[in-house]
Order: C-alpha cells, then structure tokens, then sequence
C-alpha cells in the first residue's frame, strides 16, 4: 500500500492541533514550553526565527527527540509542549505527527514563519 504526501499530511494534521500566533506569543519563554524551528539552516539564516526556539532540521529531529539517541537534546522532554512551525506548516505538521508518535502528547503546530511574522510575532536572527 502506497501513501501519498497529502494523505501522510492529513493524517498528521488529524493528530496535532494548530495554534494561532496570538495564542503562541503568549508562550514564548516559557520553562515547559519548546518552540522547534524544522526549517534547513539556510532558511532560518535567511528569515530569522521565534526567540529561543531550536532550529533543528525536520530530518534531524528524531535523533534529537529520542532520550536514546547520542544525538538527544535535553530540551526535547515529554512533559513539555512542543510548538514547531516550518515555512508553510506541512514539515512542521510531520515532525509533530512523529513526535506525538514518539510519546510527546502536547504538540501544537504554529504553520507558517510567515503567519507568525504577519502576526506581528517577533524574530530573533540566527
């Protein structure tokens, strides 16, 4: 059986919730909070990205997520919400399909950089 990438989309956006940049804003800084940043390095060098979040690639996030992992980062923590956004919200909406997989329960995904910036949400360079 063959899946395509609006189905795995589909399923993924039928698993985590959005959340609204205004709502987002409100969270920033927060001790069990964790912006992700899923876009290549290039992009995040170029736009900037929401103040303290990491920027990991979508196709590193895994590793990072995974306490086993050599590569875990000690941000990645089941108990916090994770919010990640990518530049249009389809990468931001599998990283988070896959994370939920992996026991993260709090996910939210912010969609697009540019609804944040439209937003009026601030931006920190990279």
């Amino acid at each position: 059986m063959t899946v395509t990438v609006q189905q795995m989309l589909a399923a993924a956006e039928a698993v985590v919730p959005r959340i609204a940049p205004d709502e987002a804003k409100g969270l920033i800084g927060r001790p069990d909070v964790v912006f992700l940043d899923v876009r290549e390095p290039n992009e995040v060098a170029v736009s900037g990205k929401v103040p303290g979040a990491l920027a990991i690639p979508r196709g590193l996030v895994e590793f990072r997520a995974d306490p086993a992992s050599a590569l875990h980062d000690a941000n990645f923590d089941r108990a916090k919400t994770i919010i990640a956004y990518c530049a249009s919200g389809g990468r931001s909406a599998l990283v988070l399909k896959t994370l939920h997989d992996m026991g993260y329960e709090n996910v939210r995904n912010l969609g697009g950089f540019k609804g944040w910036v439209d937003a009026g949400g601030e931006v920190e360079k990279a």
